[in-house]
């Protein structure tokens, strides 16, 4: 790949954005709380009543789900669009997703974790920048401990750049400097879409960021190596790994941190381990995807966004 991504229109004060449910049910006190926050930011949230919508483990059929989300990208008074939730369900409605509808209006989309698959699809298949970033329920909820502020407000209302982002208890893992199209999410879903129609679609030149929760060591080693055999580590110059919380061994024989590193060991490029984004403990960074990066790994490593991810 190598055309252009069309980036949305940068939020402004008082835009109505639309809070779309695409993978699973979520708790109403988060729901409520997180409304709050994205008031408090300045916008206005809006929601469908189908919403609410529950079918066992996700948040209503999928073609209810599909539904809501084109109704909201197409409604000309919706500016963006923010995940209530992750959980699982966002690859049952992408086949019924037009990337045509999609690419003709781009708006911002903001969630992480199993709506990687969206954000995946957005930058892969429609060419529109969208952004790895906090949910409603959740994170947004919970204040400025679970999600930061600053680079979610940077991403989503400048229309610049947002430069250096230094990468606050990040490590290296291996040395060097590369440049390309920020891409990526948690992991599972990315290996999970390999295969399909859907799945990760790199630019000859890609940072990759990969983070996840809860998954032990060999699950991630079986992760990695389905990602590897795909091919999506072939046009690859660097990797951003998060934090993996709670992914070590029970009793602290092997950790997140040491798997990872043997896995990526001999990879031919910067990679960095530690970045706060998605699955995190903590307040997490809001990436834009599909734009142009730097990834600088040295004795402190930071990420450069080179160009904006908003008009």
């Amino acid at each position: 790949m190598g055309a252009p991504l069309r980036r949305p229109p940068a939020l402004r004060q008082g835009d109505v954005v639309a809070l779309v449910a695409p993978a699973s049910p979520f708790d109403t006190e988060e729901f409520d709380a997180g409304v709050a926050e994205l008031a408090t930011l300045g916008f206005h949230p809006e929601w469908h009543h189908d919403l609410f919508a529950r079918r066992r483990y996700v948040a209503g059929a999928a073609a209810t789900r599909a539904a809501d989300f084109l109704r909201a990208w197409q409604d000309p008074h919706v500016a963006g669009l923010f995940g209530v939730r992750g959980g699982y369900g966002s690859a049952q409605i992408v086949a019924s997703l037009d990337p045509g509808t999609i690419r003709a209006t781009p708006k911002t989309f903001v969630g992480y974790s199993d709506l990687t698959t969206l954000l995946t699809w957005l930058v892969g298949h429609c060419g529109v920048v969208a952004f790895h970033g906090p949910t409603v329920a959740g994170r947004l909820g919970r204040g400025s401990a679970a999600y930061d502020r600053a680079s979610l407000i940077s991403a989503l209302t400048v229309a610049a750049p947002m430069g250096e982002l230094v990468l606050d208890g990040a490590e290296t893992l291996i040395q060097g400097d590369a440049t390309g199209r920020l891409l990526g999410g948690t992991l599972t879903q990315l290996a999970a879409a390999a295969g399909t129609p859907y799945g990760l679609a790199p630019w000859d030149d890609t940072i990759l960021l990969l983070e996840d929760v809860g998954e032990r060591p060999y699950r991630l080693d079986r992760l990695v190596q389905q990602v590897r055999d795909a091919g999506m580590l072939r046009r690859v110059r660097g990797v951003l790994l998060g934090t993996f919380p709670r992914c070590d061994e029970p009793g602290g024989t092997l950790t997140a941190r040491e798997v990872l590193a043997d896995l990526f060991a001999e990879f031919p490029g910067p990679v960095v381990f530690g970045a706060r984004t998605g699955h995190v403990d903590g307040p997490a960074l809001t990436l834009p995807l599909g734009v142009q990066a730097r990834l600088v790994a040295g004795a402190t490593p930071w990420l450069v966004v080179q160009e904006a991810a908003v008009a």
